[in-house]
């Protein structure tokens, strides 16, 4: 029991950290661009692709075994789009003005390559347990990463943070705009790979 929780854990820090799906893969850079401009929107958009990344994740690591090479990645498009829609329709329902200032975000999740790529190198070659875990790594990694950048940019570009003045006066404009989104992933790219660097270090 215990080498498994070791094991689910591992699946989890991975995502969140070793694999980041943002600060260390690179995946998904057009909502961590544009829409990271707050820490709702970040956290919005990250629980949504959390929801999805775990139940297909799962759905596919259950159906593996009957899906025909030639049209896996047609599977994987459908499960997606699948659990999208619900998703979509939940926030739409529940949350609508939030939902509303995401745009069309939520519904190009069908998109995102992170979700498709965990689906063809990690699902379809494990059990339902080991990829609902994998699915919680990435998709908190994810959510990680949009909630950091939301957090930056709302505060230094807006002087808010969740929405409530915390500075009194607008930093600098220039972090709601995308080119600030760049600048900030490139950022907490670096911070990542120098902090791998030191574990290593201290590993050897």
């Amino acid at each position: 029991m215990a080498a498994t929780t070791k094991t689910n854990m591992q699946l989890v820090v991975n995502g969140l950290l070793n694999e980041n799906p943002i600060f260390r893969l690179a995946l998904s850079m057009c909502p961590a661009v544009g829409i990271s401009t707050t820490v709702a929107n970040g956290l919005l958009l990250g629980v949504a692709v959390l929801f999805v990344q775990v139940f297909s994740s799962c759905t596919i690591a259950l159906i593996k075994d009957h899906i025909h090479p030639r049209i896996r990645i047609p599977t994987y498009t459908l499960t997606i789009a699948t659990w999208v829609t619900v998703i979509d329709l939940v926030l739409a329902a529940y949350l609508p003005v939030a939902y509303k200032a995401m745009g069309i975000f939520v519904r190009l999740i069908v998109a995102f390559a992170i979700i498709t790529m965990r689906l063809e190198v990690f699902a379809c070659r494990n059990t339902v347990v080991a990829s609902f875990w994998d699915g919680i790594g990435m998709g908190f990694g994810f959510m990680f990463g949009m909630v950091v950048l939301g957090g930056v940019r709302e505060v230094m570009g807006m002087g808010t943070f969740l929405g409530y003045d915390v500075l009194g006066f607008r930093p600098m404009l220039f972090f709601v705009l995308p080119a600030a989104g760049f600048f900030l992933v490139g950022f907490m790219m670096a911070v990542f790979n120098y902090v791998e660097t030191l574990y290593q270090r201290r590993a050897r």
